[in-house]
Formats: C-alpha cells, sequence, structure tokens
C-alpha cells in the first residue's frame, strides 16, 4: 500500500535538489542536538514554517522509530485515524510505516482505528516526513491523525498508544504537527500563542486546553500536543523547551494577519 503525496510541489518541493537546499539553507548553523522523547513541529509550507520544523528535527538525536500526531483539516475518516502498512513516498524517497508499532497499538483496542481515507488530502503528517528523513535517514513510522475531543478522549488515546509501544519506548520519538494562532495581528498572536507555549513547556495538556478555550487560542494543534504531553510523560518526559517560535509575518512582511509556528523539544 503506497500513500501518493497530496502537496508536494506546493508545500514543499518536489525535486528532491531543490528540496535538499531549501532544508540545507533553513538548518541552523550551529545546533547541539539531543536526545528528545517529544517535539512539536509546524505544518505550513516551507516558506512560512519550515525554519522551525527544520530547527527542531535538526535539534533531535536521530531516532529510527517515530509516531506522528497529525491534526484533521479534511474531515474525513475516524476520530483518531492510523495509516497501517506499506510506504509514504517523498521527494527523498519511501518512507516505510512501522507496521510492528501500529498493529500493536491497534491490537490494544479503543479510540484509535486503521484509517486510510483520513489520510489521502491530509497534509499534516506528509509535511513533516521530508524534513525528518533529511535528518534522520532511514526510520519507520506510524502516522495518527487526530480530531478534536475532550481531554480524557485525549488521554485515553495516549494510553492506548503507550500500551502499544512501551516495550520499545527507548526507540521512539513522538512528533505532535501543529501550527499556533491563525490569522490575526502579529502582536495578538504572539501574546495568545506566548500563554499555550507556557503550558506546554510546563507539560500541563489541562492547562493547555483550559486556556486555548479562556483566551480563543486557534491553534489547530490542540489534539496533537495534548496527545504528545501526555505520553511524553508516561515515557518519562520533565522538561520542554522551544527551539524556535515565528510568525508567517516573518516571512511574508505582512504582521496584520499572522500564523504562529512553533518547534519545540520534550525531553
Amino acid at each position: 500500500m503506497i500513500r501518493e503525496p497530496a502537496v508536494s510541489g506546493q508545500f514543499y518541493p518536489k525535486n528532491s535538489k531543490e528540496l535538499e537546499k531549501l532544508i540545507r539553507d533553513l538548518t541552523p548553523e550551529k545546533s547541539a542536538q539531543k536526545q528528545a522523547l517529544g517535539a512539536i513541529m509546524p505544518h505550513a509550507g516551507y516558506i512560512y514554517s519550515g525554519r522551525a520544523a527544520v530547527s527542531t528535527a535538526a535539534k533531535i538525536i536521530p531516532k529510527k522509530r517515530v509516531i506522528i500526531l497529525g491534526p484533521n483539516h479534511t474531515g474525513f475518516g475516524e476520530y483518531f485515524s492510523l495509516y497501517p502498512q506499506g510506504s509514504w513516498i517523498t521527494p527523498f524517497g519511501q518512507i516505510e510505516v512501522d507496521e510492528e508499532l501500529a498493529s500493536n497499538i491497534l491490537d490494544k483496542g479503543g479510540w484509535i482505528k486503521e484509517d486510510i481515507p483520513a489520510h489521502k488530502f491530509e497534509h499534516s503528517i506528509e509535511v513533516e516526513l521530508p524534513i525528518l528523513k533529511y535528518f534522520f535517514g532511514d526510520f519507520k513510522f506510524v502516522p495518527i491523525i487526530c480530531n478534536t475531543a475532550p481531554l480524557k478522549i485525549y488521554r485515553e488515546a495516549a494510553n492506548q498508544i503507550y500500551e502499544g509501544i512501551k516495550d520499545k519506548k527507548k526507540e521512539i520519538l513522538i512528533i505532535a504537527s501543529g501550527d499556533m494562532t491563525h490569522y490575526e495581528p502579529e502582536p495578538q498572536a504572539r501574546k495568545k500563542d506566548s500563554l499555550a507555549i507556557e503550558t506546554i513547556l510546563n507539560l500541563d495538556e489541562e492547562n493547555l486546553l483550559r486556556r486555548v478555550e479562556k483566551e480563543k487560542i486557534s491553534m489547530c494543534g490542540t489534539a496533537t500536543v495534548s496527545i504528545m504531553l501526555i505520553l511524553t510523560k508516561l515515557l518519562g518526559a520533565k522538561k520542554g523547551e522551544v527551539v524556535l517560535y515565528q510568525t508567517s509575518g516573518d516571512a511574508s512582511g505582512d504582521y496584520s494577519s499572522v500564523v504562529g509556528y512553533l518547534g519545540a523539544v520534550i525531553s
């Protein structure tokens, strides 16, 4: 089962040489790598969010097994949709689905179910793959598309993943794909996002959801970030660190209506 790209040539270059040059140009000159249990990477076009995503991947000591949680922008599929087998095509070659981990997670039963349609046109996981392939080389991954739900369900979904991976937990990185505030003036976006980021650095998913609701923060990664925080704490995480925060205004020069992008590492 091969998953064809949905946004290659749109969100990132289709040509491998052009893509390699772009990622190389976005890579920080000096970036001491660290062991990580989780990360947050944005998923817009590389011209806007690529520097935050690339800087985050460059910061992490590569792992060979990755779980990527992506928000559902299309409305297709299950509440939590896992792509179970095969490989995904990128300009740098195919990346195999980690069928062992995928099967283990599904076998535990719960909210996360096998589902292909949710992934067909969704970009939130796809855009992370070329960057991870560039820095990590050969790795396998489990793609899971996540819908917005109550905290109780996020905890149950995180526990389902944990039960499926706990025997391999030292080998695995959990990535939450997500963007921050959408289409608000730069000062307002930064202020709102700083409130959300504070809770993320404290590994506090409950307070994150509370602030998102109270402050009307239009981040599209509430589900993925919440599940990642719950899951990485189960894996032993103690702290979060911002790698880079930026907005679309940094690329476009238009600060009247921006989207915020966070790159962060959880260890």
